[in-house]
């Protein structure tokens, strides 16, 4: 038997098979072979049309049957995880009113400051545990505001991944862990955010039914079949947004465990009990997927618009090499970069940063003595310096750090960026070759509650290597504060 993991990103839907007993990856793809389109019709503005992720869907799964070579009745078991803030809204029929406002569209920031104002500090942080901000709920305030009619024919309001399993199974359903992603969940008393939904105007009875993780969560029906070739029955067992489902992959589950991610944007998740955070503006605090109301799971997300993006900015634009060759190059520049200082933030509106859009800086470049190798080497040490950054905001509401996993992407395989990180915070890093859609479905199995035989089948299967701190720190030390001293004289003028 199998199961099947579903990673809705927005660039693109991965798919992955997993031996149900082993947990064994059988095969990993994603669909479509470019990226999906992001509508942005005015500056700030990030849009994707919900159809489209369910053709590429379909097509995504069909093939991972043909491809495997396996019998589709074989699978048993479907996980979802999907880009997390999202706002799908749909009629009585389940259509799509409009295209999905996603995770990096700006537009509804200064709602969420005013709400933030209006409602007070302490009640967002004692109650939600985060700032309004520009999620879920803040987003469908500015439908409200700006697309009446819209809202006047909305029957269910969705994340991303809710739309995918209503497709799948006809039930429109969300969990905690997905309402407390949009800043919809009142951990206080155990319900939806009714204060916040009042204050936004929001109609309560547009949220969905609220199901359990881990539980059948609704089965797939004839007409899903027939366009996926899954076989009907099989069940929807376990949903989550892409970081909580990331930290999940890595075997992070307890308090003290850490996640990182370095693609595009850069995250890092950290899991705790506290239900008394400090910083509900700069960091985000969620459900983590193993929460309940006896056991209140939280994990602490800090996320880096400015990362890989950067990177790979260079690589475009300063003669298109490999990254291989760029780390190459890089590697044979000192720390530091002589002097060259490159801050990241040049992807939006930066959390950590108080939704400052910093922009990319290129600072103290010599044009006689500095080269593409120079830029190379502060690009990576400047994501990393992000990243430590973003740590040092982090430990106030986690405590102690216990384990550091990361997955095998773009930046954590260059020794650069990963051992300048592992230094400067001064612990180790575990690499694992893991993937969300492999992560998913391995959690569509988790329905017995045995996180140990979980957390066994990933270090049997994924782990590849460790990067261990230098015991030498001074010039990475340097290297920091230099930067450091950049971006807050920056931060300053903003």
């Amino acid at each position: 038997m199998y199961h099947l993991g579903i990673d809705l990103g927005s660039s693109s839907v991965k798919v992955a098979l997993v031996d149900a007993e082993t947990g064994k990856k059988i095969i990993s793809l994603h669909e479509p072979p470019n990226e999906m389109e992001i509508i942005a019709l005015h500056p700030d503005w990030a849009e994707q049309d919900p159809n489209a992720w369910w053709t590429h869907l379909c097509i995504a799964i069909k093939r991972v049957t043909v491809e495997a070579e396996i019998n589709p009745t074989d699978i048993s078991s479907i996980g979802i995880s999907y880009q997390m803030h999202g706002l799908v809204i749909v009629d009585k029929d389940g259509n799509a009113l409009r295209n999905s406002i996603i995770w990096c569209d700006s537009r509804a920031v200064e709602i969420g400051r005013q709400a933030l104002q209006d409602l007070g500090k302490e009640a967002c942080g004692t109650y939600m545990l985060n700032a309004p901000g520009n999620f879920t709920a803040s987003k469908l305030k500015w439908v409200i505001d700006n697309e009446p009619e819209i809202y006047k024919n909305t029957y269910k309001f969705m994340l991303p991944g809710d739309f995918i399993a209503y497709k799948l199974t006809g039930k429109m359903a969300t969990t905690k862990n997905g309402l407390s992603e949009g800043i919809l969940w009142d951990y206080k008393n155990d319900t939806v955010a009714n204060n916040l939904l009042e204050y936004y105007g929001i109609d309560k009875n547009l949220v969905p039914e609220i199901v359990e993780n881990f539980t059948n969560q609704g089965v797939v029906h004839e007409q899903a079949s027939k366009e996926t070739g899954l076989p009907v029955g099989a069940q929807v067992t376990y949903r989550s947004g892409d970081q909580p489902n990331n930290a999940l992959s890595l075997n992070i589950f307890n308090p003290g465990e850490v996640a990182a991610t370095g693609g595009t944007s850069g995250v890092v998740y950290a899991v705790s009990k506290n239900l008394q955070p400090q910083e509900i503006s700069k960091v985000n605090h969620f459900a983590h997927v193993n929460y309940t109301e006896k056991q209140p799971v939280i994990g602490t997300l800090l996320n880096i618009n400015g990362a890989g993006i950067q990177y790979r900015w260079l690589r475009n634009n300063c003669g298109n090499e490999s990254y291989d060759k760029m780390n190459a190059k890089a590697s044979k520049i000192e720390v530091g970069s002589n002097g060259v200082v490159i801050i990241p933030f040049g992807n939006g509106a930066e959390r950590m940063l108080e939704n400052k859009n910093v922009g990319t800086h290129i600072l103290n470049l010599n044009l006689n003595t500095h080269n593409n190798a120079h830029l190379y080497r502060a690009g990576l040490e400047g994501i990393a310096f992000s990243f430590v950054y973003g740590m040092d905001i982090l430990k106030k509401d986690i405590g102690d750090i216990k384990v550091i996993r990361a997955g095998n992407d773009n930046l954590f395989r260059s020794e650069i960026f990963a051992t300048t990180v592992a230094t400067l915070i001064d612990h180790d890093i575990e690499i694992y070759n893991t993937t969300g859609a492999v992560g998913a479905a391995r959690a569509a199995g988790l329905t017995d509650g045995d996180f140990e035989k979980f957390g066994a089948n990933i270090t049997n299967n994924d782990h590849v290597m460790t990067y261990k701190p230098l015991d030498d720190k001074s010039a990475y030390k340097a290297a920091y504060n230099a930067w450091k001293n950049e971006l807050e004289m920056i931060l300053k003028h903003k």
